[in-house]
């Protein structure tokens, strides 16, 4: 079977507390091609245990020129405006977080993991009789 890597990219980033004021955070992007579909984002603070989300690997490409994304997690890009930065905006119940991101930092990561999977032929990359059987498992 192809050897397959793992696509992984820190990048700085701020959480928007207010108009004025932000606070620095980590957030470590990972691409998995055995999980085409998504980019598991893991964020990290001074004070926090680390929390990771999971995107759409297409929401956050879409969020690079526009706007992407729906409900819990919404994506879009303020380049047009002069700004280098993507927001990401996560909804849970314990409240909303809006974070602003290095576009250059979320492109790169991207194109490292098209490298890898190219849009448009990730379910080639699933074990789908594996999946069938997880479901069937659950009941």
């Amino acid at each position: 079977m192809e050897s397959l890597r793992t696509v992984m990219q820190g990048v700085a980033v701020q959480l928007v507390i207010s108009r004025t004021y932000s606070l620095s955070m980590r957030m470590s992007l990972r691409y998995e091609p055995t999980d085409p579909y998504v980019v598991r984002a893991t964020f990290f603070t001074d004070t926090d245990e680390p929390a990771e989300w999971v995107l759409g690997r297409d929401v956050l490409a879409d969020g690079l020129t526009g706007s992407a994304g729906c409900g819990d997690v919404r994506v879009w890009s303020a380049v047009g405006r002069g700004d280098q930065v993507m927001y990401i905006v996560l909804g849970s119940p314990a409240g909303t977080a809006l974070l602003e991101v290095p576009v250059q930092d979320v492109k790169a990561f991207l194109e490292n993991a098209e490298a890898l999977v190219p849009r448009g032929t990730e379910s080639g990359r699933i074990d789908w009789d594996l999946e069938l059987a997880n479901l069937f498992a659950q009941g």
